[in-house]
């Protein structure tokens, strides 16, 4: 064997297993894209995730990116595009939307603020409750603790936390991080991955870089 399979919904079994699934084998919206293994444990089942994806409207178009591994917990959110509203007029209200004789505005997408996709890197520990403004981007292999409110973008590997996170630290040195992001051992084959886990769960580096 050679690991689970990324394509099964549950790959625990047994009492109470039911919270934690695949994440890619749940999501229904095709703007939604999750890479294998990333998994999203809610005591509600993992098809609670999708309700956590706040805002995210089918005009505006933008697209919540997670990569492979990551783990997800509960509660964990996401505020996409949709919930911008203008900020250049005297007030914020969005009165276009409504009509009726409020469509003085024009309320084209280009006049709301927009910041782009959403973007999960790979191998990223999202704690609970915590909370992605749009278009942050997460690099991989960071860590972001539970009830942060991200709103600016994460480097690879850092450890971040607070409302507004901030960077606590950064989990190796410059070289390191270097590295890992060339290896990038969340695109190896599933077989690779199978014969390397103790050097993907390690520290030793140059063991990483040996790996057949």
């Amino acid at each position: 064997m050679h690991g689970p399979d990324p394509d099964r919904r549950y790959p625990l079994t047994g009492a109470g297993t039911e919270r934690l699934g695949f994440l890619k084998n749940f999501v229904t919206n095709p703007r939604i894209v999750v890479g294998d293994y990333t998994y999203y444990d809610d005591p509600e089942g993992p098809a609670a995730f999708e309700r956590h994806v706040l805002y995210h409207f089918d005009f505006i178009g933008d697209v919540l990116r997670i990569g492979k591994f990551c783990a997800i917990a509960a509660g964990a959110t996401f505020v996409m595009n949709g919930s911008n509203h203008r900020q250049d007029g005297f007030s914020t209200y969005p009165f276009a939307v409504f009509g009726n004789g409020w469509s003085g505005l024009d309320p084209q997408e280009s006049v709301f603020p927009y910041k782009g996709d959403t973007t999960i890197g790979n191998d990223v520990w999202i704690g609970y409750d915590a909370l992605f403004m749009p278009g942050v981007r997460v690099g991989d292999g960071a860590i972001v603790a539970a009830r942060s409110v991200v709103t600016a973008d994460v480097e690879p590997y850092a450890v971040v936390g607070g409302n507004p996170a901030r960077e606590i630290r950064t989990r190796f040195d410059a070289a390191t991080v270097a590295a890992l992001l060339e290896i990038a051992w969340w695109d190896w084959s599933a077989e690779k991955i199978t014969r390397n886990l103790c050097a993907i769960g390690g520290v030793d580096l140059e063991a990483l870089r040996r790996a057949t």
